[in-house]
């Protein structure tokens, strides 16, 4: 028998009501601020994820699948969405209009240890606003991913923030950071080691609990910001706190990928980060395009979906709406799959027998499934031309007469 891969996971019939609710709050929450879809490649070249993301991360290091074509091209999957999308508004000049706001729903890919809301495929719904360096382009994205976690039924999320600084801040923060890893260098894990030496900012990202509680004692980089930063830094606070978005300030906030400058941020249930973002001042010109300024997020939707759970989220599931079970005469069936073709066309979810069922159990899959009514049909319906249609929920009966079976069911369903 072959299994699913290890660290991938399938989206099964019962429970994809759950997936197509986040995925509805994420459209609706773009769509009232004005961000439309994107869609990149589930592959691109290695190379921009090597000079995006950074060589020295993990994700580069250790998790990317990659993978020579037959032109012998060397391509990996993507392992995060914001390069994929900013390779693709440098390629298609998307920046003639500013700003510009996009969002995106799609898998991605990591080979990293299987564990809760952590998988090798996992989806994302993200988002990337192009064009302002100013503090209040910050809070947009920020009040924007603090609307679609309202939107999904989180509403009591802990938003924390902090800054990063510019590459001149990071250069000084960075020479006091060496010193301190030097100081621990024998009680931190191996990785921390070796981030000391090629981007010892990322060891501040590391999820082992003993460097975690070293790193309380490390220097603050908001004690190296420069004015610019620090003032930045103030306006987006002050943006949030007209926005009445509460956060707690983390100066162990860093993020995991290189290109983050300035303003990053986590909504957190507990210590389970759910959505995670910042501002990427410089990416563009990394990839060879103009100076853009930008600021994105990414939120894990099987994370997501854990952690609602956990929180007693519910995720409605839309009843179908109308089975028609029919016996006796072949007829009977024919006119099951015309009442089924009409109730449709008048956008009514309705299905009929396929499977040659008794009666009895005919009714017993519709109950399985969720039906609202159940409408018999026998010889007795077919001569009379007056159906009989079966609330579930009660047992209640309504007449629903041939010819106008589209508008008789339309009624009952919108009775209480």
């Amino acid at each position: 028998m072959i299994n699913v891969p290890k660290g991938t996971k399938d989206m099964l019939p019962s429970q994809s009501h759950k997936w197509h609710a986040i995925e509805s709050a994420a459209k609706k929450t773009a769509a009232l601020y004005n961000a439309k879809q994107i869609r990149t490649p589930v592959f691109e070249s290695a190379d921009l994820f090597l000079r995006s993301i950074g060589d020295s991360t993990d994700i580069v290091n250790k998790e990317m699948y990659v993978f020579e074509d037959k032109g012998g091209r060397r391509m990996a999957l993507r392992p995060e969405g914001t390069a994929g999308v900013m390779r693709s508004f440098i390629e298609n000049n998307l920046g003639e209009s500013l700003p510009l706001k996009v969002f995106y729903i799609e898998s991605l890919y990591r080979y990293e240890q299987p564990q809760a809301g952590r998988y090798r495929e996992h989806h994302q719904f993200g988002a990337e606003f192009f064009g302002s360096e100013l503090a209040c382009f910050d809070v947009e994205v920020i009040s924007m991913a603090h609307d679609f976690l309202r939107e999904v039924g989180f509403n009591d999320l802990v938003l924390h923030l902090n800054t990063i600084g510019c590459g001149k801040c990071r250069a000084r923060y960075n020479a006091a950071l060496r010193e301190f890893l030097s100081g621990v260098s024998e009680k931190v894990c191996g990785d921390c080691k070796r981030r000391a030496v090629t981007n010892p900012l990322r060891a501040l990202d590391c999820k082992v609990p003993s460097c975690r509680e070293l790193y309380k004692a490390a220097p603050k980089l908001g004690d190296y910001l420069c004015d610019d930063c620090r003032a930045h830094h103030s306006a987006v606070m002050n943006g949030l706190d007209a926005c009445a978005i509460k956060y707690t300030e983390d100066d162990n906030l860093v993020r995991g990928l290189d290109y983050y400058t300035r303003t990053v941020f986590e909504f957190c249930d507990g210590d389970l980060a759910v959505l995670g973002g910042g501002r990427y001042d410089g990416l563009c010109e990394q990839l060879g395009g103009k100076h853009m300024p930008c600021v994105g997020f990414g939120s894990g939707i099987e994370r997501l979906i854990a952690a609602a759970e956990t929180r007693g989220v519910g995720f409605c599931e839309n009843k179908p709406q109308v089975f028609i079970a029919s016996l006796g005469c072949e007829g009977a069936k024919d006119k099951a799959a015309a009442i089924v073709r009409e109730l449709r066309a008048d956008g009514i979810s309705a299905e009929y027998d396929l499977m040659g069922k008794s009666l009895k159990a005919q009714f017993k899959y519709a109950d399985r499934q969720g039906y609202l009514y159940v409408l018999t049909i026998g010889d007795s319906e077919m001569e009379s031309g007056v159906y009989t249609a079966k609330r579930m929920a009660d047992g209640q009966t309504f007449d629903v007469r041939d010819g106008t079976v589209a508008k008789d069911v339309r009624r009952i369903l919108c009775q209480k």
